[in-house]
């Protein structure tokens, strides 16, 4: 595995655990503590990491070479309903975890056009622009248990709950399925959004 390999696998995971943590947060900030009580929203990564997730298959398809790389942190646990707006809340922190990976992004262009970091430094700094911009896009997808279904869930109105209980009995095989096929979708609005950016 080469320097580059590295960097992106730590950049993914820094990333994923960023996002994770941004979840609690916005949690306990709306009344749930849940998060904290369970340690969730520290930054020591042995908290979040989960090992098949954030480390084995990062690792296996770069190694592999595959045309992506996924990965995943422990999901942060959260109960809406010690909110005061259960389906407002659940959307609220749904949506900061996204929101926080576009704003790595952002950091990561803003630095990157400064232009005072060597070659090594770019890289990274490119690694987190485009690994943040992926991670924001595909968790935005509404499919559980990415973050877009809480936000689908929360503006389908009730006599629509036969569509919330096929996603959540289908989930799994509907998303290995987009995992398969549906990048072709969501890479543009990847690739568009690292161009501006980078």
């Amino acid at each position: 595995m080469n320097i580059e390999n590295i960097i992106f696998v730590v950049v993914l995971v820094i990333s994923i655990i960023l996002h994770e943590i941004a979840h609690g947060y916005a949690a306990d900030k709306l009344g749930d503590p849940t998060a904290r009580l369970q340690g969730r929203l520290s930054l020591n990564p042995l908290v979040h990491i989960d090992w098949i997730g954030s480390v084995i298959l990062p690792f296996f398809l770069v190694l592999s070479g595959a045309p992506f790389v996924l990965g995943w942190a422990k999901p942060v646990p959260f109960n809406p309903y010690n909110m005061k707006n259960p389906r407002t809340g659940a959307m609220i922190v749904a949506i900061v975890g996204p929101l926080t990976n576009l704003l790595l992004a952002i950091m990561g262009s803003l630095l990157l056009h400064v232009g005072i970091f060597g070659a090594g430094g770019n890289y990274f700094l490119m690694s987190l622009i485009i690994t943040n911009i992926a991670l924001a896009v595909f968790n935005l997808v509404p499919i559980p248990p990415l973050d877009g279904h809480h936000l689908l869930f929360g503006i389908i109105p009730t006599r629509f709950n036969h569509i919330k209980n096929f996603l959540r009995k289908y989930s799994f095989i509907i998303l290995i399925i987009f995992v398969m096929y549906g990048w072709e979708f969501i890479s543009p609005i990847i690739m568009g959004l690292a161009n501006i950016l980078l």
